[in-house]
C-alpha cells in the first residue's frame, strides 16, 4: 500500500484527490495539510510514501516545504501539482529536490501513474513541461562553463562517470526513456538500467529529474 499526504490549501482540491486515490487498492490517504509548514510537520509525524504538494499556498510555500522535507533524508518522496504549466516556480520546486512536476489538469490516470512511479523511486515530468523548464533554467547558467564562484561545472560527481556513463547521462538530459536508450545505442535495457543505477549512486542525484538537472548544470545538454 502507498501512502499519500495531500498538501493542497483548497478544500474541494484536497477531497477530489483523496475520492480518486481512495478509489485505488494501493493507495491510501493518511493526511491533508493546507500549508507548506503543517505539511513538513506531517511528514516528519506520518512519513508518506509520497506528498502531492502545491506549490502556491498561503505562509510557507510548496517549495520550501519540499526542501525541508528533503533535507531530512527519509524516504518520502515529493509529486508537485500547480495549475499553472508554465508556473515560475516549477523548477525551483525540481532543484529543491521533487521527484516529480505535473499540471493539476492531468488526467487521473497520469496522476496514479505518477504517485506510482514517484513511490517506487522514479521521477516524473508532465512531457510537455521538461524541455521549457529546463530551456528556460539553462539561461541562467554562466555562459562560460564555470560557476559563479569561477570553479568549473564539470565537476568532480561528472568526472567520476565512464564514458559510456557520460555518454548515458546526456541523453537522459534530453529526454530519452531506457528503452530508447536501448535501441538507439544497441544496448540491452537491463544494461541501461545498470548503467543509470551507477549514474545515480556516483552523482548522488536522488532520481531520473535530479540526473536530467545535473546534466544541465554540467552543460552536457545545452537548450534547444
Amino acid at each position: 500500500m502507498t501512502t499519500v499526504l495531500i498538501a493542497d490549501d483548497q478544500h474541494l482540491q484536497r477531497l477530489g484527490f483523496r475520492m480518486l486515490l481512495e478509489s485505488q487498492d494501493d493507495l491510501t490517504v493518511v493526511g491533508e495539510a493546507t500549508n507548506g509548514m503543517e505539511a513538513v510537520r506531517l511528514t516528519a509525524r506520518l512519513r508518506p510514501d509520497v506528498v502531492l504538494m502545491d506549490i502556491r499556498m498561503p505562509g510557507q510555500d510548496g517549495i520550501e516545504a519540499t526542501r525541508q522535507i528533503v533535507a531530512t533524508g527519509d524516504r518520502t518522496r515529493v509529486l508537485i501539482l500547480t495549475t499553472f504549466d508554465l508556473d515560475e516556480y516549477a523548477y525551483a520546486g525540481l532543484r529543491a529536490g521533487a521527484s516529480g512536476f505535473l499540471v493539476k489538469d492531468a488526467l487521473p490516470e497520469e496522476l496514479l501513474s505518477g504517485i506510482r512511479a514517484v513511490a517506487t523511486g522514479d521521477a516524473v515530468v508532465a512531457p510537455s513541461l521538461t524541455r521549457r523548464l529546463l530551456d528556460a533554467y539553462v539561461k541562467h547558467l554562466p555562459v562560460d562553463g564555470t560557476s559563479q564562484s569561477g570553479a568549473p561545472v564539470m565537476d568532480e560527481r561528472i568526472a567520476a562517470l565512464t564514458e559510456r556513463e557520460r555518454e548515458i547521462l546526456t541523453v537522459i538530459g534530453q529526454g530519452w526513456t531506457n528503452p530508447e536508450i536501448a535501441a538507439r545505442l544497441h544496448l540491452a535495457e537491463s544494461t541501461v538500467k545498470s548503467h543509470v543505477g551507477r549514474i545515480l549512486a556516483k552523482t548522488g542525484a536522488r532520481d531520473r529529474v535530479q540526473a536530467v538537472i545535473l546534466a544541465y548544470d554540467a552543460r552536457l545538454v545545452e537548450p534547444t
